[in-house]
């Protein structure tokens, strides 16, 4: 049996959690608006985990994460991960997506073809980030829909959120609007 951990942590956009083991963090929650949803969330991901103190390297990492929402650059490809729930096309799908730096984006096609993942490849990577345990330190908020449209966005505050972070980073997108539109009569 592997021990699980997390903890809260207050940011400029409100509360996150972060969950570790013993082989690195296994879990991020993106910020919520109370502290109780943010532990309600994390037990919910993470329903056998205690809330314990941070060791250095986790609190390194919380460090690292206010520091990004209170809007300065941050590179967290030095921070331990545990993926060892995940398929090897997630961990592949994930290690690329580490490698996209502050500011930069790139598309589910562009991912998929840059992995030659095949014909069904921009549906994967848009299901690996959907599952992404670990959003923000894996930046799945930096891919985009095709024609660099938004796309969807699972954390709290869905789109909004993504499009919040990307324009933390100045990342300007073309158009905002979501891809598919109602009629008025």
């Amino acid at each position: 049996m592997t021990f699980q951990h997390f903890q809260i942590f207050e940011s400029a956009n409100g509360f996150c959690g972060i969950g570790w083991g013993v082989g690195g963090i296994s879990r991020f929650q993106l910020p919520s608006d109370t502290f109780a949803e943010t532990e309600r969330l994390m037990h919910r991901r993470m329903p056998e985990a205690t809330m314990v103190e941070p060791p250095a390297g986790i609190m390194e990492a919380i460090v690292q994460a206010q520091a990004y929402f209170a809007g300065r650059v941050m590179d967290f490809t030095g921070l331990d991960l545990d993926l060892s729930g995940q398929g090897e096309v997630f961990q592949r799908i994930y290690a690329a997506t580490r490698r996209l730096a502050w500011g930069k984006t790139t598309t589910y096609g562009a991912l998929a073809a840059e992995l030659e993942l095949g014909a069904a490849g921009a549906w994967t990577i848009g299901q690996a980030m959907a599952k992404n345990p670990i959003p923000l330190i894996i930046p799945c908020h930096r891919v985009l829909a095709a024609g660099r449209k938004i796309g969807g966005f699972s954390a709290p505050g869905g789109a909004v959120s993504k499009l919040r972070m990307l324009e933390l980073e100045g990342v300007q997108l073309p158009d905002t609007t979501p891809a598919q539109q109602s009629f008025s009569y």
